[in-house]
């Protein structure tokens, strides 16, 4: 089940470039809660308190119950982090998403995929467990929403795969990704194939050919 914290935001009323800027020097990263028939609201929350969310957590889709504080009063609203936005190098927090769900409504999410245990194909033949899918989009109440979904692959042998439709999911949770997909597979390792150095591939022989000029130059005159 989805990890369910609380957090801390306040309804930001100044909005723009500068108010922006602003915020973010009093270390507060400006976001905005939107859906479940409400209109959007634009929030500010405490950076390091987001971070450290987003830091014990298996993916960015985490479940939070959002206390809101406006005008002196406050309100909980159960949120969806739906998108944080980071800087592309210094990794700060830019932006954030939230998603206000309903206990009595079913939403639709991404979930990451581990895969537990070690194939048979991997420790007794050599082989390698490959990913075809990292993560699986579900739909269920957000309550029940997994925090990961984990796949035993103990049992499987090279050329081995284990498929959507193969996994166990918890009660009240249905896989949208098309059943058919693979998941992991078990292939044999490629360190014993014998690779063909560049240097040492066959070389054409040059194969030189006379110009019309010169054969003709060469022909004895009778």
């Amino acid at each position: 089940m989805a990890q369910q914290v609380k957090l801390k935001a306040q309804k930001r009323t100044v909005l723009g470039r500068n108010a922006i800027k602003k915020i973010k020097k009093e270390g507060l990263v400006p976001g905005v809660i939107y859906g479940s028939r409400a209109e959007p609201m634009a929030l500010q929350v405490e950076g390091k308190e987001l971070t450290n969310v987003l830091a014990h957590a298996s993916s960015e889709h985490v479940l939070v119950e959002l206390e809101i504080v406006e005008d002196g009063q406050s309100t909980n609203r159960l949120a969806l982090i739906q998108e944080v936005q980071h800087h592309p190098l210094k990794r700060q927090l830019l932006h954030v998403d939230f998603h206000a769900v309903s206990t009595t409504e079913k939403i639709t999410s991404e979930v990451p995929i581990e895969a537990v245990g070690e194939p048979l194909g991997v420790r007794t033949f050599g082989g390698l467990l490959e990913y075809s899918l990292r993560s699986l989009e579900v739909e269920c109440f957000p309550q029940d929403l997994p925090d990961i979904v984990r796949v035993d692959v103990t049992n499987l042998n090279i050329g081995e795969s284990l498929h959507v439709r193969d996994i166990p999911l918890p009660s009240g949770v249905e896989a949208l990704t098309d059943g058919d997909l693979t998941v992991v597979s078990v292939v044999a390792s490629r360190v014993g194939e014998e690779v063909v150095p560049a240097a040492e591939a066959p070389v054409t022989p040059e194969v030189i050919t006379e110009k019309k000029g010169e054969a003709k130059a060469e022909t004895p005159q009778p």
